[in-house]
């Protein structure tokens, strides 16, 4: 494996995390590790009773800092596929809001670049998330704790 083969989506529909995992390993014969990661909207942050999420984004901004985090984690780790789907629009509770998927020839390369891409997803990549509760409508920015991971990498 030298250089990977990069996807990257943004899209209001959902992903099947199967064909995904599919795609990822399709024509690998020297990955010997496949790592993925899938987000879901969760009823809870920041102590809030969350219902729902609603996320925004600049199309072509969005899409070239994605393809820029892929080529980074490429520069650092020897990948074969790195696959990144991040879905806009409005989510509901348990809906899946992010897929990152790598293939490797080893577990700590692909171990390690899974969390470079959702660190650097969380604290880098242009959306716009806001929160809605039984009370309010809220915008959310990334958290200290995000960036505080993405940091490690240097």
């Amino acid at each position: 494996m030298s250089s990977a083969s990069i996807k990257i989506q943004v899209q209001t529909e959902d992903f099947d995390h199967a064909i995904e995992y599919q795609n990822l390993t399709e024509n690998q014969q020297s990955a010997g590790a496949v790592v993925t990661f899938t987000g879901l909207v969760r009823d809870m942050n920041l102590d809030n009773q969350v219902t729902g999420l609603y996320l925004e984004h600049y199309p072509v901004m969005t899409e070239k800092s994605l393809m820029d985090i892929a080529q980074q984690a490429n520069q650092r780790w020897q990948l074969g596929k790195i696959t990144i789907i991040h879905r806009v629009g409005s989510l509901a509770l348990g809906d899946q809001i992010v897929f990152v998927g790598v293939t490797s020839k080893h577990r700590k390369s692909a171990f390690e670049s899974c969390e470079f891409l959702i660190d650097f997803l969380k604290t880098s990549a242009p959306f716009w998330k806001k929160e809605t509760s039984k009370d309010k409508d809220y915008w959310i920015e990334a958290r200290s704790e995000d960036s505080t991971a993405a940091k490690k990498w240097g």
